[in-house]
């Protein structure tokens, strides 16, 4: 299980990266995520935040039945409504009159989110997308996703180190083997996650 401590700093820190980044950019922008600008990264990002809030606040009976490894299985495009959620966050951020309205809702939600990560008991249990978590493995999911969701974001602004350096081990832990040499975090994580060409046929992994 995921050091509870550790996972509250890498999701903290994810958190106050990202905000800063999309303080930064054009919202208007392309992302690495295929047909969503940053403001449609960005309400995306919102829903997890929210999540974090719902599952934070609503303990579930243990024991878990993933960690923050394996809650990554594999998801491949178009397979289990995933297209589907891409359209129906394409039409969720465009309902916002302007982007900063969304950044505005976002910047409320995401410090409300990591302080109920604070508050939350480190030895239970949350259940989120039909799983069941420790909460500090939990946490570490959501510092994963912010850090690659950083990423395609495309900024100047790199993510928190601890949450890159935690998607990189969930990477590792998936593979069952440490990154390549002499690939840096930030690429290994791109093109594991298949933001960017990889000759290593071991990479593959779709979804966050």
């Amino acid at each position: 299980m995921m050091d509870i401590e550790r996972a509250r700093t890498a999701f903290a820190a994810s958190y106050r990266e990202l905000t800063a980044a999309v303080n930064e950019i054009d919202l208007l922008q392309p992302t690495r995520c295929a047909g969503w600008a940053a403001v449609d990264l960005l309400f995306h990002m919102l829903c997890d935040a929210q999540r974090a809030l719902v599952a934070l606040a609503t303990p579930a009976d243990g024991p878990p039945d993933v960690d923050y490894v394996t809650y990554w299985a594999p998801v491949k495009p178009g397979e289990d409504g995933e297209d589907g959620h891409a359209w129906w966050v394409r039409r969720s951020a465009s309902a916002f009159a302007r982007p900063s309205g969304l950044v505005r809702v976002w910047q409320d939600t995401a410090p409300a989110a990591v302080r109920a990560a604070l508050a939350a008991d480190p030895a239970g249990f949350v259940a989120t997308q039909g799983h069941v978590l420790a909460v500090p493995d939990f946490l570490a999911t959501l510092a994963t996703e912010a850090a690659i969701h950083h990423l395609d974001l495309q900024t100047d602004r790199p993510p928190a180190p601890e949450a890159l350096e935690l998607a990189g081990e969930t990477l590792d832990g998936l593979f069952g083997t440490a990154r390549p040499s002499p690939l840096d975090l930030p690429t290994y994580v791109l093109e594991a996650t298949g933001r960017l060409p990889s000759a290593n046929k071991r990479f593959g992994l779709r979804g966050s």
